[in-house]
């Protein structure tokens, strides 16, 4: 009897401006409190996270304006709210250290994907970031274009 493999992550919804937008220093996974129908929407992979940032509110972590459309399958009464304040879950010593580094000038918590693990739980990867002035998105613009260039000189020359 061979041993089962883990199957990848399945992402859910993505934020692909974060590192445009931002620095990364750091990543976190984080468990995240949904409803019934949330988990259910979430699975067909409607939900938007570019304009959700996570942040403390009485001592607790939430994710704010994270977009996940109604479940259509769902009755009236069972629906959830589409951008409720969702809770985040990590270990105290974690949240600690998250508290302490939005403490910091220009520190703010970005989510950059939500994604079911190999056991099939919502999980949410945040990063600790800075925000990147107009002149660092130009410099990555421009890394970026090199990068490709670069590659596709490379394919041609053999």
């Amino acid at each position: 009897m061979a041993a089962r493999e883990p199957e990848p992550r399945r992402i859910a919804a993505q934020n692909r401006r974060a590192r445009f937008d931002y620095f990364i220093e750091d990543t976190l996974e984080a468990g995240i409190m949904l409803t019934g129908t949330e988990v259910k929407s979430l699975r067909s992979g409607k939900a938007s996270i570019n304009e959700a940032y996570a942040g403390l509110n009485h001592g607790e972590l939430f994710l704010f304006n994270a977009h996940v459309p109604e479940y259509g399958q769902a009755g009236r009464w069972l629906q959830h709210e589409v951008r409720r304040p969702r809770k985040l879950l990590v270990h105290r010593r974690e949240l600690n250290k998250l508290m302490g580094a939005i403490k910091q000038k220009g520190v703010t918590l970005v989510p950059m994907s939500l994604y079911f693990n190999d056991r099939g739980i919502a999980k949410l990867q945040l990063g600790v970031a800075t925000g990147k002035k107009k002149v660092d998105k130009r410099e990555t613009e421009k890394e970026r274009s090199w990068q490709r260039d670069k590659a596709r000189l490379m394919r041609e020359k053999g």
